[in-house]
């Protein structure tokens, strides 16, 4: 097994570099725009550690790995223009496709009285509900980070959102796209076969370089959140084309067009969240609806103590049933988040999502974190699968029930 001291010592330099272009930028902002520049990030550590022998022997019982996320801001004239650079850079000792960085983001803004302005790499979250964000669209997932879905990588924008009484319109352009990243055959939690992201296909022709476009209106209206969205350009999530030769077996991503209306509200009501996303989604010949609906409500101080317990449930629908390439078709989720109101800040959640067509079909996921100080965090993330259904995407994860432990460093 290949140590993490290896994969430095042949990348050794990477880090170096990326702080050496970070202070030029910095010292550039500072000279040419006098601008007020704030140097902040973290880095961590992570052993994940799997509780079963892989289905094939060149798979790891065990995965150590690092990333360096720093992050420069600044900002001038009175507050009315900022830049955000946020760069991306993780170390993987088994897996050389989960070694890799990004920009994350670096994003110019301006603003004016009831408008505003941002153009350049950028990260845009929608979506009310934890078990799966069904109406966000805009990034693509980096899949090589977690199994969650919640990484997510910059997406290259410009975007102008008109603030008034009536909501926050926002308009998107969206000029090149970025593909989906997936594990290495060294790597876990990953499809039987190869993922060929060199060679991966188009329903457009103008591939990556499609011009992607979407329109979001978001407003309050007293204890109601509410988004209405519209995307068209192309999928987010790939299907895959089996190729075939003489020596082996390995699926193409392919990327088809879709257009997308998306629904997102969010309602409190005393102790009570509720949560709701829905979509409906035109992609090639198929027209479906999807949803997640929930709840979560919060019980301060149970039984006269210091913690608190936030009890969750969503059911996730997709009425293409079967033919559905998510794990969402129909299942329903329940969770707890726990929180420990402590100096340290300690949070647990623990989640636990059934499939309703196939009883041996489930999964479960822990995640906890605590700051040690005000510079360092430990966190602990778990997740185990079941399924015994071949159609079913959790069945390829059987063997990858894992345990990761993480020291995180703030700076």
């Amino acid at each position: 097994m290949t140590s993490i001291k290896t994969v430095y010592s042949e990348r050794g330099s990477v880090i170096s570099k990326i702080a050496f272009v970070l202070g030029g930028l910095a010292t550039l902002i500072t000279g040419v725009v006098k601008a007020e520049v704030s140097w902040t990030g973290e880095g961590a550590i992570e052993q994940r550690y799997f509780l079963q022998q892989a289905l094939e022997t060149r798979q790891p019982r065990s995965q150590l790995s690092g990333y360096f996320k720093p992050e420069i801001y600044a900002d001038w004239n009175d507050g009315n223009d900022s830049l955000l650079f946020r760069p991306f850079y993780r170390l993987d000792a088994e897996d050389g496709e989960r070694s890799h960085g990004d920009i994350r983001e670096l994003l110019w803004w301006h603003g004016g009285d009831s408008w505003e302005l941002k153009a350049g790499i950028g990260k845009v979250f929608w979506g009310q509900t934890e078990s799966i964000h069904l109406v966000d669209v805009i990034n693509q997932t980096d899949w090589i980070e977690a199994i969650d879905g919640e990484d997510k990588l910059g997406q290259p924008m410009v975007s102008l959102a008109w603030i008034s009484d009536y909501g926050t319109f926002t308009a998107f352009a969206l000029p090149y796209f970025r593909e989906r990243t997936f594990p290495g055959l060294d790597g876990r939690l990953r499809a039987s076969y190869k993922i060929d992201t060199d060679n991966a296909l188009y329903e457009s022709g103008d591939e990556d370089k499609h011009k992607d476009w979407a329109l979001r209106w978001q407003h309050t209206l007293g204890d109601l959140d509410l988004g209405l969205s519209y995307f068209t350009g192309t999928a987010r999530e790939p299907i895959f084309v089996p190729q075939i030769s003489e020596t082996d077996i390995r699926l193409l991503p392919y990327y088809r067009q879709m257009d997308q209306i998306g629904l997102d509200a969010l309602m409190v009501a005393g102790a009570w969240l509720l949560k709701l996303e829905a979509i409906h989604r035109k992609i090639g010949d198929e027209s479906f609806y999807a949803s997640v609906a929930g709840f979560e409500y919060t019980s301060v101080g149970i039984f006269n103590s210091q913690y608190d317990i936030g009890w969750l449930m969503e059911y996730q629908y997709d009425d293409r049933d079967e033919l559905a390439l998510t794990v969402s078709q129909n299942d329903v989720m329940f969770g707890m988040r726990i929180g420990f109101n402590d100096f340290s800040g300690t949070e647990v959640l623990i989640g636990y999502v059934q499939d309703l067509d196939y009883s041996q079909t489930h999964s479960a996921f822990l995640e906890a974190s605590s700051r040690i100080n005000d510079r360092w965090k430990w966190r602990l993330e778990s997740w185990l699968f079941s399924g015994d259904e071949p159609q079913e995407p959790t069945y390829y994860f059987r063997r990858d029930d894992y345990l990761q432990a993480s020291l995180e460093y703030y700076f």
